[in-house]
Formats: C-alpha cells, sequence, structure tokens
C-alpha cells in the first residue's frame, strides 16, 4: 500500500506557493476576473476553501458528507458555483483565514488516517492518497488561473507527477464523460519532469502513445492550455482523440482554454 505522506508534504507545499501568491494582495485585486468565466480571484481560493471543507467532511464525517452530496443533487450544475460565489463575498482576509484553516484541518485528517481508509467523495470513493493528489491537482490548476491573473510565470516542481498520474487514471473518464466508449488498450504515456526524469506509464511496446513535458500534459489535463499550443505528441488515433478531450477533473466537460489563452497569454476561458 502506498504510504500518502509523500503527496500530502507535497499538498502542503503546492498550497503554501498559492497562498504566497494571494497573501499580500490588496483588496481591490481579490476582485481581478481570472480566466473562468465569472470568476475572481476571491472565487478561486473561495473554491478551494469550499472542496476542502467538502473533503474534511468526507474524511472525518460521512453523515454531514451525505448530506452535502444530497444539497448538490438538489442544483445539478450550479452547486459549485454557489459554493465559490458564497465565499468570494466573504472580505479577503477572513477568506484567507478560512482557506488556511480549512485545509490545515485537512491536512491533520488525511495524515490521522487509518491504513487503508477509503472515503466518499462526488464520484468514486477515494484512497488517503486520492484525496490528497485530486486536491493538490485542484490547488495547482487553480493557482494556474490565479497566477495568469497576476502575470506570474510560476516555476513548475516535480510535484507535478501527482498530477500527471491523476491525468493518465482518468482516461476511461474523459471518454466515459464524453459518452464515449474508452479504448480497451493501456496507452504508453512518457513525460519529461520539471527536473529532467522521464515519467512512464503503461506498456513499452503500447501502439497508442503519449509525449512530451509533464508541464504540458497537466496543463492539458487541467484544461488551462489548449492543446495547440503545448508540445505534446499522440501516436495513433484513440491517444490523438484522448488529448482532445482529456479532463484529471471530475464533473461534466469544461470549455477549456481557447487557443493562444494558455499560461502568461492572459485570460481566457477555462475549466472549473
Amino acid at each position: 500500500m502506498a504510504d500518502p505522506t509523500p503527496v500530502i508534504d507535497d499538498l502542503r507545499a503546492e498550497s503554501d506557493e498559492l497562498d504566497a501568491l494571494v497573501a499580500a494582495l490588496p483588496v481591490e485585486r481579490w476582485a481581478l476576473a481570472t480566466p473562468a468565466p465569472r470568476w475572481t480571484i476571491a472565487h478561486q481560493i473561495a473554491h478551494l476553501a469550499w472542496t476542502d471543507r467538502a473533503a474534511l467532511l468526507a474524511v472525518t464525517d460521512r453523515q454531514a458528507f451525505a448530506h452535502e452530496v444530497e444539497n448538490a443533487l438538489t442544483q445539478p450544475g450550479d452547486f459549485v458555483d454557489n459554493g465559490a460565489e458564497e465565499g468570494a463575498a466573504t472580505p479577503p482576509d477572513r477568506l484567507l483565514t478560512d482557506w488556511r484553516a480549512g485545509r490545515t484541518a485537512l491536512e491533520d485528517a488525511l495524515r490521522a488516517a487509518p491504513d487503508g481508509a477509503r472515503y466518499p467523495w462526488f464520484g468514486l470513493p477515494m484512497s488517503t492518497a486520492s484525496m490528497a493528489s485530486a486536491r493538490l491537482m485542484e490547488t495547482w490548476a487553480h493557482g494556474q488561473d490565479v497566477a495568469d491573473t497576476l502575470g506570474v510565470t510560476r516555476v513548475p516542481t516535480d510535484r507535478l507527477r501527482h498530477v500527471a498520474r491523476l491525468g493518465v487514471r482518468t482516461r476511461d473518464f474523459s471518454f466515459g464523460v464524453h459518452s464515449l466508449t474508452p479504448p480497451f488498450e493501456e496507452f504508453r504515456v512518457e513525460l519529461t519532469a520539471p527536473s529532467g526524469a522521464l515519467w512512464a506509464y503503461g506498456p513499452e511496446d503500447a501502439t497508442e502513445r503519449v509525449t512530451g513535458p509533464a508541464l504540458d500534459f497537466c496543463l492539458l489535463v487541467t484544461q488551462r492550455a489548449h492543446r495547440a499550443d503545448l508540445a505534446l505528441r499522440a501516436e495513433g488515433a484513440d491517444a490523438d482523440r484522448w488529448l482532445d478531450l482529456a479532463q484529471a477533473f471530475a464533473g461534466p466537460p469544461g470549455p477549456g482554454r481557447g487557443r493562444g489563452r494558455g499560461p502568461g497569454r492572459g485570460p481566457g476561458e477555462a475549466a472549473r
């Protein structure tokens, strides 16, 4: 069984990096529009705080989490926006305090979780490591929205390995959410990490392959950049199709960002 400690440590580091981007922002800059339609920086942080709270309930209070799921079912398509809207109305200093407290409580709960624990979620149940990986993926992706809004170029780190792995594991989900039958054969995915290491997934002799920078793959599967703006290569029709619809996040397909509107290119549409 995989030790969840490394991904929990990386989740903390990813959160701290985003925290450093927003901690000293003047109040008026929290209202800046981000690439996600109708979402400001305050909405981005409020969404992370809301999801951390939901994850904490899933880990520590299953009955309360089941109530959250019931609430979500009464407002399909809107509950994510509603949660962000409510949090974004909070004064930035209070929002920042709430986000910090919530993510710390979640971290403590994940570190204290027993071996083999699994938690309910809005999709499939998650292990401790999977829950931490999902939170890191969202923190990194929404952090990209904030960084792009502020004109900040982030230095990629090998913490992206968790996002990349999640992106590979959600291949079948990406096809299914588009009402397509997932390919039967596994793909080979070879990604060059920020450190220069090679991250490889799937059988070496697979005929369907995806290769390129890990950063570009992570931007693709979180829909923070258009495929045309990324240095990813697909071999095989199914692999090529996957790169058009890949998403590592739960929920319906997002619109993604338009061509030429990726990191460093200014606001465009982004998935939430």
